[in-house]
């Protein structure tokens, strides 16, 4: 079901959904009454709430396509050659393909949807029909009413939790512009006064939306639409990042420091992971959700599955079929120049935004499924060959079958340099849909069930600051943890902070978590110093890396029409390889180049010189490692400022224009 969307939205959503964030002016008190007395009225105006995330500059093409989250030690964003402002921890309150002269940006959006979800919230409280009843010919619309009620607690806590791990402290606005005589010149708020209130809303929200399967009209059994569980699973992200670390104002030269200083509030927020995560666990529908393959959960999101019981996500963002949302074409791997070619590629660009920091490869056990599932090594071409090599005696060698003389067209993958592996939980061939232009329409899942394994786990030994629960809820973290690494074909480990963060590493990376998960472990500095070493290390061959070497040995299997976009085109990818696995050095006895092996030089470009050498690749500037502490957050851009007349401004090392 792909039916309820934010690109048609009546009359009535524009004008209640809680008035443009720009725009002061509120709905009447009669079109009020109107409005949320009547479900259908009432959910047109939800549907304005989504309508933000589909917009330019929001989560259509740029909050869930590489634009935040970047960079980690596992991810990198590749645009402007990977040196973009916002991949390197550099950018500026005029960040010009995040920011706008009209504070239609990211900013401007989530207050939006903010400002929407407080006219619904104060709508509904007052005008909605809320109350149980037995009342068989007004149970529907009752059952409608507090569904809505609790979506709009859900959905106003989800933009505040993004708002709050994109620039830290932010204005808390919890009550509508026409009520408030603040309203969008609301000072900033300390974060922790926000992750309290979303706190207590989530609770609102799972107490007012039942399970999936009992949601009422287009929201039964569909991850488009919240349900009790995802409330649950979000109320457990919110908790661990309150009861975690991050940089302040005032000390972020000194690093990050415990949002909340009081061990025993910490011990009271890992103690609610445990109980939220125990609804979810312990009822006997939401336990089916977690995917026994793992390569399923995203071939399942690429095919356009939002079944909620035929799926592992607990909530996504949706867009419709094409013509909105370009999350794949902007975190799979390149597929440009197999267009017409790969199936399902008719058309469109592949942006490509999001690449994998190349030691994650050796970071997997061998027999971890995850490794070949999260990242690729190669981009797919359709060509006569000639991307491949300009001579063709060396295409007829490794590709037996192709009429090259005559310059046939065939379908294949070419091995990229590791500066170029790209994030590969999206696909094109996964699709079920022929995709034609840059609107893909996948849907951008936000949360899944092996995240609330995880976040159990993680509780369950107390965080970071080890306040273990006072109550696990019959929960095992030890269990969910092995039941995490189980799937993966992984060998089993010790639970501790050290296993469990670099158990979400290999779990979540291309997710957008990773970053959010190192601001409040508050290790953000440290990891990604380490990380930039390692790189130097692989690159040179050094360290943990002495026993790789620059040749990489590569042969094709031919796999027919199984990758094709029409009948008849021949298709090839790499089968096997030698130089890749540490202690794979010199020639194998086996290569031969008259029966299809090729050879070539992995780290080392004729124009670029060595490909991971810090003035090629960089997860930060090196020579400003502090902004991995001054700059963890976003500016709040310049006309998001001016137009707050005073109420916000910029910390941390940032420097506004006007001053």
């Amino acid at each position: 079901m792909k039916n309820f969307k934010y690109i048609a939205i009546a009359a009535v959503a524009v004008a209640l959904a809680g008035c443009d964030f720009f725009d002061s002016k509120s709905p009447s008190a009669m079109d009020a009454a109107q409005v949320f007395s009547n479900p259908n009225s009432t959910e047109q105006v939800i549907a304005g709430v989504y309508e933000q995330f589909g917009q330019d500059k929001s989560y259509r093409n740029r909050l869930a396509c590489g634009y935040q989250g970047m960079n980690t030690d596992v991810e990198h964003g590749n645009k402007n050659s990977g040196k973009a402002e916002w991949n390197i921890y550099a950018m500026t309150p005029t960040s010009g393909d995040l920011s706008t002269a009209n504070g239609k940006d990211p900013w401007g959006y989530l207050n939006s949807a903010i400002e929407r979800c407080n006219n619904i919230i104060e709508g509904i409280e007052q005008y909605g029909d809320t109350m149980p009843t037995t009342d068989e010919k007004k149970k529907d619309a009752v059952a409608r009413m507090r569904y809505m009620l609790g979506e709009a607690y859900f959905l106003r806590s989800f933009c505040y939790l993004q708002m709050v791990q994109l620039w830290g402290d932010v204005p808390a606005r919890f009550t509508s512009i026409s009520k408030d005589e603040a309203g969008m010149k609301t000072k900033k708020s300390d974060r922790t006064d926000v992750l309290k209130h979303i706190r207590q809303d989530l609770k609102t929200a799972a107490r007012l939306m039942p399970w999936s399967s009992e949601c009422p009209g287009t929201a039964s059994n569909y991850t488009g639409r919240p349900s009790k569980g995802a409330a649950y699973a979000l109320l457990a992200r919110v908790d661990l990042t309150y009861a975690g670390k991050g940089v302040r104002p005032a000390t972020w030269k000194n690093g990050p420091e415990f949002l909340v200083s009081d061990p025993t509030l910490r011990q009271e927020l890992n103690t609610e992971v445990m109980w939220a995560c125990a609804q979810i666990m312990n009822n006997a529908n939401e336990a089916t959700k977690f995917e026994t393959n793992y390569e399923d959960i995203f071939k399942k999101i690429c095919a356009d599955e939002t079944t909620y019981y035929n799926s592992e996500v607990f909530w996504e963002i949706a867009f419709a079929d094409g013509s909105r949302g370009q999350v794949l074409q902007y975190n799979c791997t390149k597929v440009d120049k197999a267009i017409g070619g790969l199936m399902n590629n008719e058309g469109g660009s592949s942006n490509s935004s999001v690449c994998i920091v190349p030691t994650l490869y050796y970071d997997y056990e061998a027999s971890d499924v995850r490794r070949d599932v999260t990242m690729a090594r190669y981009i797919w071409i359709y060509d006569d060959g000639t991307e491949y090599n300009s001579d063709p005696e060396k295409v007829k060698l490794a590709f037996p079958g192709v009429d090259v003389d005559n310059k046939e067209k065939f379908l294949y993958q070419k091995q990229c340099m590791p500066n170029a592996w790209y994030a590969n939980k999206y696909r094109v061939e996964w699709m079920t849909r022929n995709r034609t232009g840059n609107d893909d329409g996948v849907n951008f899942p936000i949360i899944r069930y092996t995240d609330v394994l995880l976040m159990a786990a993680e509780a369950s030994i107390g965080g970071i600051g080890g306040d273990k629960p006072t109550n696990t809820y019959g929960i095992d973290g030890k269990a969910c943890f092995d039941q995490v690494r189980s799937r993966a074909h992984a060998s089993t480990k010790e639970l501790n902070m050290a296993n469990l963060q670099e158990e979400r590493k290999l779990e979540f990376t291309g997710e957008y978590i990773r970053k959010y998960d190192l601001m409040r472990w508050g290790i953000l500095k440290e990891t990604l110093i380490a990380a930039h070493e390692r790189l130097a290390n692989m690159n040179n061959h050094a360290g943990e890396f002495a026993e790789l070497q620059d040749t990489l040995f590569i042969k094709y299997k031919y796999v027919g029409e199984e990758y094709s976009y029409a009948a008849g085109i021949k298709g090839f990818v790499i089968d096997s390889t030698y130089g890749m696995e540490k202690k794979e050095l010199g020639t194998p006895s086996y290569y031969n180049k008259d029966n299809g092996w090729m050879k070539g030089n992995l780290y080392y470009s004729s124009s670029s010189g060595r490909v991971l050498a810090p003035d090629n690749y960089m997860l930060f500037d090196p020579e400003y490692p502090d902004r991995l502490n001054g700059r963890q957050y976003w500016p709040i851009f310049t006309v998001n400022v001016g137009q707050s007349e005073g109420a916000l401004w910029n910390d941390y090392d940032y420097v506004d224009a006007a001053e």
